[in-house]
């Protein structure tokens, strides 16, 4: 397993779960590296694979892996399943690679997840355990593992998109 992004405690309501008239999942999860013109990157994480923790008041309350319908499509779905109105933040964690932007809005794509996900085993399981730490944060961890190759995406909020969208210079 290679985690290649991740977020962490990003906020359900700075999401735009219907963004008006058209497709319905036409919503974005977008992430940031950077903030400044010339060094920010922005990529749509709403069809990442991977695994996310859903977080209610009281810390983690559950734990779900995405594969083909992406992060966006399960977490949406949690908004009227058995979870609805149980929970309030995510995390995530990601194994589909940055791609390149795309052309019209400088947006970076997901690549293809690697074939093999589990290759080196010792990485494996150091990514494993920053994935434990750092999404459940245990009180008595002092070490705060990073993960091997992957980077911290942070929430763009639903009000600051454009702002930062027009940063990309697309």
């Amino acid at each position: 397993m290679k985690v290649t992004s991740f977020g962490l405690f990003w906020r359900q309501s700075e999401i735009d779960w219907n963004p008006g008239q058209g497709y319905k999942n036409s919503f974005r999860l977008l992430g940031r590296k950077g903030a400044n013109r010339g060094t920010i990157q922005i990529a749509d994480f709403r069809f990442q694979q991977g695994i996310y923790i859903l977080y209610d008041e009281y810390g983690p309350s559950y734990v779900g892996l995405t594969r083909a319908q992406g992060l966006g499509k399960r977490l949406k779905d949690h908004l009227d399943d058995h979870l609805a109105n149980r929970w309030d933040r995510f995390s995530w964690f990601g194994f589909r690679p940055i791609g390149g932007p795309i052309p019209d809005t400088g947006i970076l794509e997901l690549d293809k997840p690697s074939e093999d996900l589990t290759g080196d085993t010792n990485t494996t399981i150091g990514d494993l355990e920053a994935l434990l730490i750092r999404s459940i944060g245990p009180k008595r961890n002092t070490a705060y593992p990073s993960f091997q190759d992957a980077d911290e995406w942070t929430q763009i909020e639903y009000e600051d998109q454009e702002t930062y969208l027009k940063r990309l210079g697309a």
